[in-house]
Parts: C-alpha cells; sequence; structure tokens
C-alpha cells in the first residue's frame, strides 16, 4: 500500500479501496478560520447538535485581522462566543496563520482533518491526510464525525537528490506546475517519497503540500520520518511522533519524477500559478514590492533565509519590502536569533501575523507594478489591485530581488547557508484558549452577535418547470477570487450573505449582482470553473441571488461541493453543446423541475423559441439526495444520523 491508501484505510468507515468510488471517512479533526468560520458558526446553529464527535476542532483568527471599524471586531467576538458554546479550541488574532500554528499546536502522523480553507492540505507534511473542503462540509463533519468523499487516485511523486544552492521548497513545487498545470491534481492526493526527502524539513514539505492545492489536488502526503520527529521536538511535542511511511513496493495510479539537483529557481508570472518561467527570463525587471510569508512559505528558515541576504545592506529606495510573520513562534524564535533585527535594519516593513496581503487584507501593491511575493496564489486582483502583476517566487529570490531593486537570479548571490529549523521555539500554547469540555455543546453560553451578522438564508427547492435567465459565458480557470473576491473591502461581510452578494463577479461582470438579483438565473463556463479558494460564499451568495444552474465543462472539487451544498445544480456542457457566441445573454430558458433532473445521464433547457440547450449531470447518491432537498443543511435537518 501507498501511504495515502494506508490513512484511509484506518479511517474508513464504509466503501471500498477502489478508485472513484464514494466512500465515508472518518475525521479526526477539522479546522476552520474567521473568512469561513463564520458561515460555519450560522450553520452550526441552525443544525443545532449536541456534541461534536472529532477529537480536536479548531476555530483560528487569521484572515480579516485588519479592524477598519466594527465588522470585523464584532466577528472576532461572535466566533470567540461559537467556539465557546460548541467546544472548540480558539485561536486568538495575532496568534499566526491557520496551517502554521495548527502544525505547531495540533498536527500529529496519521490523522485525519478536514477545513474550510483549500490550504488545508498543508498538514500532509506531518504525515496527516488533511483536505480543504466547504465550511458547510467542515460543519457536517464536526456534528457526524466522517464525511463523504471519492477515493482519489494516487500520484507518486518520486524525489531524488539535493537542491543546488539558492533553490529551495518552492521551486521545486513551481516545477511541477510548470510542467503539469493547475488541473493536473484534479480528485488525486499526491504523495511524495524517496531519498530527497531527507533534504525537505517538515516547513518545507509545509511549503509543497500547501501549494499542492493550486494543482487542483484534493490533498498532499508526505511520510512521517525523523525530520518530521525533529520539528514536533523543536515545538515540544516529540511524544506526538509516530513512524509512518508507505510500503517498499507500494504502487500508484501516476508516478512523477523530481531531481532537486537538476531545479533552478522560478517564479509564477502574473496572473495564474501555472505559468511558470526560469527567474533568469526576467532577470533586470524592475520590481515594485518584494513580500515574504504567508501560509505557502511559513517556515523559520524562509525569514531567516532572508534575513542572512540582507543582513548589513539596505534594500533598494524602489522596494517595498513586506516581511509577513506565520505566527508567534516564529516571530518570537526570529526575534531570539537576532534574524528579525537583521530584516528591519535592511528596511523590511514587519506586519502582524496572519493572512495580511495573500487575501488582499493590506500591502497591496502599487498599479501596474511588479511584486514579488513567497504567497501560493496570484489569481487576478487578489493582492487587493484590480490590475495587479503579482508574481509567485521562493524567499531566496524575494529577498535578493528586493537588494537590487529588479529581478535576480538568487544563484548570482553568494550565501552558503544550511538555515535548519533547529532554533528554539518558545512554548506559546496557553495563548490558545482551550474549550472547558472540547466537543460539548453548551447552549446556555451566550453568543454575542454584531449588527453585521444575518442568518443562514432559506433555500427552497424548485418543484415545478422554472424559467431561468442566461446571466454569463465565462472561459476557462475562473477562480473564487473572480466569482467573489477576497480583500479589505469585501470580507467583512462574510457573515452577511446579502450585503457579500453584492460584490459577485465584480471585476467580470459588474452589473451581475444588480441585474440578476431576484431572478432565477444560470451560467456557462469552461474548464476548472471555480478553482482557489474553498470559500462557500462564492456558492452561497450567487444562490441567494438566484442562480439555479452552472454549465461549465468541469468543475474544481471544493466548488462544485459548495454549489451541491446550497441547492445550485453542477451540470456538464455535452459535445452537442452550441458556440457560446451564439447564446444571448438575458435569454430565458426553462429548466426541467428538480425531480425531473437525473442523477446521472442528460437533460434538456428549452427556450421560447424551440432551441434547447443538452447537459448532462454526473452526481453520487449522497450528491443527488442533497439537492432534491435544495442543499446540505435542509438534507441535515432531516436525515441527521
Amino acid at each position: 500500500m501507498n501511504l495515502t491508501t494506508k490513512l484511509i484505510e484506518s479511517h474508513l468507515s464504509s466503501g471500498h479501496l477502489q478508485t472513484g468510488t464514494e466512500i465515508r471517512l472518518k475525521i479526526d479533526q477539522t479546522l476552520t478560520q474567521d473568512a469561513t468560520g463564520t458561515l460555519v458558526g450560522l450553520e452550526l446553529e441552525a443544525l443545532g447538535p449536541q456534541k461534536l464527535v472529532p477529537k480536536t476542532c479548531v476555530q483560528y483568527v487569521d484572515h480579516n485581522l485588519l479592524q477598519e471599524d466594527f465588522k470585523n471586531a464584532d466577528d472576532h467576538i461572535f466566533l470567540q462566543g461559537i467556539a465557546q458554546r460548541f467546544g472548540i479550541w480558539f485561536s486568538r488574532p495575532g496568534n499566526g496563520i491557520s496551517h502554521v500554528v495548527h502544525c505547531e499546536n495540533f498536527g500529529r502522523p496519521g490523522l485525519t482533518m478536514v477545513g474550510s480553507d483549500s490550504h488545508t492540505p498543508a498538514a500532509g507534511c506531518l504525515g496527516m491526510l488533511a483536505m480543504g473542503v466547504g465550511g458547510i462540509d467542515v460543519a457536517e463533519a464536526m456534528v457526524l464525525g466522517e464525511i463523504k468523499t471519492n477515493f482519489p487516485r494516487v500520484i507518486g511523486v518520486h524525489v531524488q537528490g539535493k537542491f543546488p544552492p539558492m533553490v529551495s521548497a518552492k521551486d521545486l513545487i513551481l516545477e511541477i506546475l510548470r510542467r503539469k498545470g493547475v488541473r493536473w491534481g484534479l480528485g488525486a492526493v499526491l504523495e511524495y517519497f524517496g531519498d530527497g526527502l531527507a533534504h525537505l524539513s517538515t516547513m518545507d514539505r509545509h511549503v509543497i503540500a500547501n501549494m499542492g492545492t493550486e494543482l487542483g489536488a484534493t490533498s498532499s502526503v508526505f511520510p512521517a520520518d525523523e525530520n518530521t520527529k525533529a520539528f514536533l521536538e523543536n515545538v515540544h511535542r516529540g511524544h506526538d511522533f509516530e513512524q509512518l511511511e508507505a510500503d517498499k513496493d507500494a504502487s500508484y495510479d501516476e508516478l512523477l519524477s523530481i531531481d532537486l539537483g537538476e531545479l533552478v529557481p522560478l517564479m509564477a508570472l502574473p496572473s495564474s500559478p501555472e505559468n511558470v518561467v526560469p527567474v533568469s527570463d526576467l532577470a533586470g525587471e524592475p520590481i515594485y514590492q518584494s513580500y515574504i510569508g504567508s501560509s505557502a512559505n511559513p517556515g523559520f528558515r524562509d525569514f531567516a533565509m532572508a534575513a542572512e541576504i540582507v543582513r548589513g545592506t539596505p534594500v533598494a529606495d524602489n522596494v517595498s519590502f513586506d516581511i509577513n510573520p506565520s505566527s508567534r513562534m516564529v516571530l518570537s524564535a526570529l526575534t531570539q536569533s537576532g534574524h528579525l533585527d537583521d530584516l528591519l535594519q535592511s528596511g523590511a516593513r514587519i506586519h502582524q501575523t496572519g493572512c495580511n496581503g495573500c487575501i488582499g487584507m493590506g500591502q497591496a501593491p502599487a498599479s501596474g507594478k511588479l511584486s514579488l511575493r513567497t504567497v501560493p496564489r496570484n489569481f487576478p486582483g487578489r493582492s487587493g489591485t484590480e490590475n495587479d502583476q503579482i508574481a509567485l517566487v521562493s524567499p531566496e529570490t524575494a529577498a535578493v530581488s528586493a537588494l537590487a531593486g529588479k529581478v535576480t537570479d538568487p544563484r548570482e548571490f553568494p550565501l552558503e547557508a544550511d538555515m535548519t529549523e533547529q532554533v528554539h521555539f518558545p512554548n506559546l500554547g496557553s495563548l490558545i484558549q482551550a474549550p472547558e469540555h472540547p466537543g460539548i455543546v453548551d447552549q446556555s453560553i451566550s453568543v454575542v452577535r454584531g449588527p453585521n451578522i444575518g442568518s443562514f438564508p432559506e433555500l427552497v427547492v424548485h418543484d415545478e418547470e422554472l424559467p431561468i435567465r442566461l446571466a454569463l459565458c465565462l472561459g476557462d480557470d475562473i477562480s473564487t477570487d473572480e466569482i467573489l473576491p477576497a480583500g479589505a473591502e469585501v470580507l467583512p461581510f462574510r457573515s452577511n450573505i446579502e450585503k457579500i452578494s453584492e460584490f459577485a463577479f465584480r471585476s467580470l461582470e459588474p452589473g451581475y449582482s444588480h441585474q440578476f438579483r431576484g431572478q432565477d438565473h444560470f451560467i456557462i463556463a469552461g474548464d476548472n470553473y471555480g478553482q482557489g479558494s474553498s470559500r462557500e460564499h462564492a456558492a452561497l451568495a450567487l444562490r441567494f441571488l438566484g442562480l439555479r444552474l452552472v454549465i461549465a465543462k468541469s468543475y474544481a472539487r471544493i466548488h462544485r461541493r459548495n454549489l451541491i451544498n446550497f441547492g445550485v445544480i453542477p451540470a456538464i456542457r455535452t459535445g452537442q453543446f452550441p458556440e457560446l457566441d451564439s447564446l444571448a445573454i438575458g435569454e430565458d430558458w426553462m429548466l426541467p423541475p428538480m425531480c425531473e433532473v437525473p442523477q446521472q445521464g442528460q437533460f434538456k433547457l428549452t427556450s421560447k423559441t424551440g432551441a434547447m440547450l443538452e447537459v448532462e449531470t454526473r452526481l453520487s447518491d449522497a450528491e443527488f439526495a442533497v439537492l432534491q432537498a435544495g442543499g446540505r443543511i435542509n438534507y441535515l435537518r432531516t436525515n441527521h444520523e
């Protein structure tokens, strides 16, 4: 067996170890963060459980940290109250990025986890099977202790060799994106093995597992070995170590081989993680910003290496050198080691620990200016600047380029530094608020609700033929950032579905929310519709406006699930589908009653002119039942197990 199959088998509640078949998987831990957690809190209230089943449920506050007015501050208090009521751990603002803090305090080899954040698979660096899902799926996992999913393909990534100087883990994952693109991992878990892993620390693996999401992968898994043990001992949890690995003769559905010694510094150009070229191709291009941090490069080594590079030298006058610490533990270690002072003296701007600029929550770049960032994705406008020019790079490339004021191949910088993570990390776990009775729901605990916090909207299934209007025709790889943006202006309304719906498709079709609110409508798209973030608002807000159907060539896994969870049919375009330019936006079509929509098969939409759109559904038993109920909340209310 490969390690992924071992992890699934040890948590299998029902189903078979057969690729593509539906299984039930027991869940040990859940992760929620504040951009998605408020909705999870509302969903838990709507479900009304008596207890939570997973051993450890943690609520983090790491996304919406800017407190320009009352909205984010009110939501922090709301989340703390939800955590107390439902017996959930609560990580306060400033503790750090959820994925990093979870690895430091809760992650453990051999466990399963689901999280309402697309980068939840980062915990695979510890030998866990961790998956990003929609918030309502996390709420269901909290209540039932398991989720339904499909048994994945398992792709083996054989890593051998050793990194050349000034090449690191970010270059490895960018190389895979360069070769395979953002759709390669759809329906698959990426499992890493080979002698080269000896040269990847746990936080190096975190970089790779985190950005496996950008390949479309369900998760990424690393073995738990001596490097895992060293990390856990360093964060005062050596007792949680358990060695885990694939069998020597393990088989995989597909294999990819990477020789670390052949890698070169790489960068993903605007505006996709798959638009990867060698850094040398853009050498000399002026930059405005060099940004180090985020969940994609969160380790002590990433910051310390940058500090070693800039030590004693100020960055170029034209560069904003932004340092985004990933956790209190890492920030404290950088302070003790002197690396933070090196960064400060170079001209760095030190920001609070959290997601920050990665999601457009501050540090937005100047218009049209190139920003080099160690963040995981560079979708258009995600940074907070409409015409942003974000390139994804390693800490080495970001730091060397900051000194030069232009894109610079880091191999030109003569640094031979072994930045291991054998540094003293303080034990700051006491800053995470423990529930008095984990998993036990106490309805007597009051939850403070600010004026911006709404309630979960009622979703009604259509039981008669329904007139729906064509609202949008879109291309390939439409991201959730384009469907419903993040950023300091939008995310404060994450618990106010009516208000946040006003921002839907703002960058692609600014009049969409006003024109189609209150009208049942549908959208046509290309391949990989809904890539990127797990934010279920990108499905729920559109359903609130009146979205009933999406017709696409293919879907990103999490967004497709979110559409189903809120009663939106994810249909597939068939080979007979007409050219999009022959279809009129605003034209009315008739959608069959939900009871006549097949679970597996074709159905037709008809127009007043007699034209037809032939589409197909490919739904599992569970997905079909949820759609027939009008959404997952409705389904769980009547089918609570």
